[in-house]
């Protein structure tokens, strides 16, 4: 069998290994498991490619996109390598072509969605057509601490322990928790050889800069690369077409991508932008992952990505060839609050959250960053990396001043706060605001009421996000988003380190007025809880989330927050159905706990006899034994109780024919005047 150079020239193409790929190829080839993390574009296909057609049997590539297999199964066959994929996407007549090719023995590599290995039938197959290596492809989304998680590639370790044939795994992105569960969920805990062959892309020219007039800057980008391929990444469905269309208005060749669109609609913009020279594609992040063209001049993200490893997923899409790419990502307050009020409304564990927060912290932290960007970049992946001169910082250093005692100030303002609330509140603490959250809680009595009304609202927003993006303050999922300190933040608080702040990025230039928030900055991490704790319910009934409650009602809840289920029941959209049903649950999120409540009492809530039955049962409790305690106890059952506090007899007749003679002449007079006092 020709050597791995010999079958690299004459089958692939190439006279050399880019770096990494020999020694990935030989340990691949030599049966090992294998764990390589490779920046995009430094040839990870062809580190199972290569191999399979050094080992006998054959190599099933578990790969996450029809797209991406078709690809790489079109571009295998034009090498003359026998290759196949089994996919939703075939026609009858591909099918019996690849059936045909695994009985006769002549088929390589064999591709398939890790959704197929759900059917029955999948397992039995591959027993039986001599599986000799399983190649993974984008393992980071085995992990559910990724940024594509995909449930199904979950059974991919339960494939390899059935065949007992070696496992080779590949990504672009995946930091130190991902690795960690990619080896637990692909190889049982157990160590394979890993390859970390680094994170730097240096032809990616990387820049950032604060929302002012997005759609324009968009343009402005654009217009100046004209004729270039590219693809804007959008938050949303509707702005994706709104921009594409702005585009085409504006001389250039796009179009739109998103899940909305119907399937044959995606594989056309797919076609067209492997095909055709200089279009831009306007997509939401469904599109994407399976993009192999290899000159896509640039990347530009008219919102912030949701975490630091999508963003270096979306920008490697660009310059796979080597030759120079460009980028830029757009950022501003509603893109962060977006963010955070997505991961908050997640159904993830808290743990996950606070993971996710982190990630979105990082990815502040390189949008602020003051030096080289693509030094904090690799270094978040744990590389070390001098100045680039490849990046916007590098072209222009951004201006810094210290910002000591602003940072100390707003610490302060956390810290005796008791690390329970949001930027929104911290700062209206800070500014001497008299709200009436401010005023309930007492804190416009705290030593640092009103010490910050040197800066603006704005500018204390940016020295907020910016401390969050240097990670002296986190969100905590537990407290509703309240911001909590890490352990960097405290040298500073105590004195003993400065800090410097960038001053362009502090106040945003005044673009078109943001979007209204549904709540306050400080209610909005409780209202994405209570959303989230409701999609949890409808789902689980199959009915629309509004049938549990309407977005008004949990605004209420968020703006209110109802302690108990008597405040509960006045919360307008709870009515005595919803209240049985979901007010312990609500309560529950809004604070820790839920109510424990005898259920006779229960039915009272929210009634005026609710309070009344509470003030009979603690004057119950205070007669039991008698007026002087030395009598037999006696007591009235929660029912009877629920029926006093509901009828409230006015005079001793009515009580008699309630209570019953022994209780009214133990109970009556009191129940009375307890009855009198709330008239």
């Amino acid at each position: 069998m020709p050597d791995a150079a010999t079958l690299l020239r004459d089958i692939f193409g190439f006279d050399a290994f880019r770096p990494g790929q020999e020694e990935i190829v030989r340990a691949v080839t030599g049966g090992e498991n294998v764990l390589a993390i490779m920046p995009t574009g430094g040839g990870k296909s062809l580190c199972f490619q290569l191999p399979a057609l050094m080992r006998h049997g054959v190599t099933v590539v578990i790969s996450p996109l029809i797209a991406l297999m078709r690809d790489q199964v079109r571009a295998l066959k034009a090498a003359g390598i026998e290759a196949g994929a089994l996919t939703s996407g075939n026609t009858d007549e591909e099918t019996d072509a690849v059936w045909r090719a695994l009985e006769q023995g002549r088929l390589r590599l064999l591709y398939m969605a890790p959704e197929r290995l759900a059917a029955g039938s999948a397992m039995g197959m591959l027993r039986r057509i001599n599986v000799s290596l399983i190649a993974v492809d984008e393992a980071h989304c085995v992990s559910q601490w990724g940024h594509d998680f995909r449930p199904d590639y979950l059974r991919i370790g339960e494939l390899r322990r059935a065949l007992n044939v070696p496992l080779a795994a590949f990504t672009a992105t995946a930091d130190v928790e991902t690795r960690a569960e990619i080896v637990e969920k692909l190889f049982d805990g157990h160590a394979p050889t890993s390859f970390l062959h680094g994170f730097d892309r240096p032809n990616i020219h990387l820049a950032f800069a604060v929302k002012d007039g997005p759609r324009r800057q968009i343009m402005d980008f654009a217009a100046a690369r004209k004729g270039q391929s590219g693809i804007v990444y959008c938050g949303t469905r509707a702005k994706s077409e709104t921009l594409a269309q702005a585009l085409r208005q504006g001389g250039h060749n796009a179009c739109c991508y998103h899940g909305g669109m119907m399937a044959e609609a995606r594989r056309e913009v797919e076609a067209r932008f492997n095909t055709e020279d200089g279009l831009i594609v306007v997509a939401t992040v469904a599109f994407g992952m399976g993009v192999d063209k290899p000159d896509i001049r640039w990347v530009a993200h008219a919102d912030l990505p949701k975490s630091i490893e999508s963003y270096y997923q979306e920008i490697g899409r660009a310059g796979r060839d080597g030759a120079p790419a460009e980028t830029l990502t757009l950022y501003g307050p509603d893109d962060i609050r977006l963010r955070r009020s997505q991961i908050d409304e997640g159904l993830a564990p808290p743990e996950r959250r606070m993971a996710d927060h982190a990630r979105l912290n990082a990815l502040l932290g390189l949008a602020e960053a003051q030096t080289c960007r693509r030094a904090t970049l690799l270094g978040y992946f744990g590389e070390e990396k001098t100045a680039c001169g490849n990046c916007d910082l590098c072209d222009a250093p951004p201006e810094v001043f210290d910002g000591t005692e602003a940072v100390r100030k707003a610490l302060s303002a956390v810290l005796r706060t008791g690390e329970y609330f949001g930027a929104g509140h911290l700062i209206d603490v800070l500014l001497g605001k008299q709200t009436d959250k401010v005023q309930a809680r007492g804190h416009d009595q705290l030593p640092t009421f009103g010490v910050g009304r040197e800066l603006e609202q704005r500018v204390w927003q940016g020295v907020f996000r910016q401390m969050m993006g240097l990670d002296l303050l986190r969100p905590d999922p537990e407290r509703h988003g309240g911001l909590r300190m890490t352990e960097a933040a405290r040298p500073i608080l105590r004195g003993e380190q400065s800090i410097m702040l960038r001053r362009d990025t502090l106040a945003a230039k005044a673009g078109r007025p943001a979007v209204r928030a549904l709540v306050s900055d400080e209610d909005a991490p409780l209202l994405s809880a209570l959303k989230a704790k409701r999609r949890a319910l409808a789902e689980a009934a199959k009915m629309p989330a509004y049938i549990v409650f309407n977005d008004r009602t949990l605004i209420e809840m968020a703006e209110t927050r109802p302690a108990n289920l008597d405040q509960m029941a006045g919360i307008g959209g709870v009515g005595a159905a919803k209240l049985e049903k979901y007010g312990d649950i609500f309560l529950q999120v809004i604070n820790g706990a839920a109510e424990d409540m005898h259920p006779m009492r229960r039915k009272l809530a929210g009634q005026k006899s609710g309070p009344l039955y509470d003030r009979l049962l603690e004057v119950q409790a205070e007669l039991a034994q008698g007026a002087d305690g030395i009598d037999r106890p006696l007591s009235c059952s929660a029912s009877l109780l629920a029926r006093v506090a509901s009828a409230q007899p006015g005079d001793a007749d009515a009580m008699v024919r309630l209570l019953g003679d022994r209780r009214f002449e133990r109970f009556g007079a009191a129940f009375l005047d307890v009855i009198h006092q709330v008239d």
